[in-house]
């Protein structure tokens, strides 16, 4: 019995925990450097809650689609959204370094809002709780495997760390090295999409970890995505799994979602951040 427990249940949350929080640090990483802003991540540019809205129009349009296509959906609407944010940071002239941030959660809180009158409109407003909060505590064995989809997109982000360091360059440098700009964009752009709809079509909305994590490493080690990858997403899953424990510790035998104890102990961490910027 047991054994039963720890394959079934046990084994299946600690791997979700552990790539989630790799995933999500990594494909923030893979934004600041495409984006050039340190404050940007899937949860500050709009990418969680287009995913949402990608999973709301797959129970209308395919009431009985399995999770595969769900995902699938989830990824267009979060890759079509990142190229409209992309396109959108791109024509801002002042670039100032928390005003790209507040623009994309301005973006994501319109999305937002058309996720929940679609779900209403079409009476399924229910359904989308299930994605507005990170929850591990219904993990188990057959219900969560598409999430290793991240494997591998965590080893093609660190065949191509050099190239997406030069990303953070900007552009005229990038080119100038030879770099093909928006090729690499674009599979940036998708590897993201592909993890952040895995994440939220098994766990739910996670926010701030692609924002925390990758600042961290970089006030410390630098911006050599070939030299600090492999710690940012040490990093991202060290800070999932301190949460997921502190939601289990606080009102025991009960359980905090982790999407709000990410959400606030990352909320926390992203004002000092911004403080400590502005200042700096």
């Amino acid at each position: 019995m047991s054994w039963l427990t720890l394959t079934a249940s046990r084994f299946p949350r600690l791997a979700s925990l552990v790539l989630t929080g790799v995933g999500l640090s990594v494909c923030g990483v893979i934004l600041q450097h495409i984006v050039r802003n340190k404050f940007v991540e899937p949860a500050t540019s709009g990418g969680l809650d287009a995913a949402k809205l990608g999973i709301l129009v797959a129970l209308t349009m395919i009431p009985t689609s399995s999770n595969i296509i769900r995902m699938l959906f989830a990824l267009l609407f979060c890759f079509a959204s990142s190229l409209i944010f992309v396109g959108m940071v791109s024509r801002i002239r002042l670039k100032s370094t928390v005003l790209i941030p507040v623009i994309g959660l301005m973006y994501g809180g319109v999305l937002s809002a058309i996720a929940e009158y679609y779900a209403y409109h079409n009476n399924i407003l229910q359904s989308m709780q299930g994605w507005m909060l990170g929850d591990f505590s219904k993990i188990v064995q057959g219900n969560y495997e598409i999430i290793y989809l991240i494997l591998p997109i965590v080893v093609l982000t660190y065949l191509y760390a050099q190239r997406f360091t030069m990303l953070g360059m900007g552009e005229g440098i990038a080119k100038s090295l030879g770099l093909n700009y928006t090729a690499t964009v674009v599979l940036g752009l998708i590897l993201v999409a592909v993890t952040v709809a895995s994440t939220v079509i098994t766990v739910g909305a996670i926010p701030f970890v692609g924002l925390v994590i990758p600042n961290l490493v970089a006030m410390h080690y630098g911006d050599n995505l070939g030299r600090t990858l492999p710690l940012v997403a040490l990093g991202g899953a060290s800070l999932l799994l301190i949460c997921d424990i502190i939601g289990r510790l606080l009102i025991h035998p009960f359980e905090v979602p982790i999407g709000l104890t990410a959400g606030s102990i990352g909320g926390i961490l992203f004002f000092i951040l911004i403080l400590w910027r502005n200042r700096a």
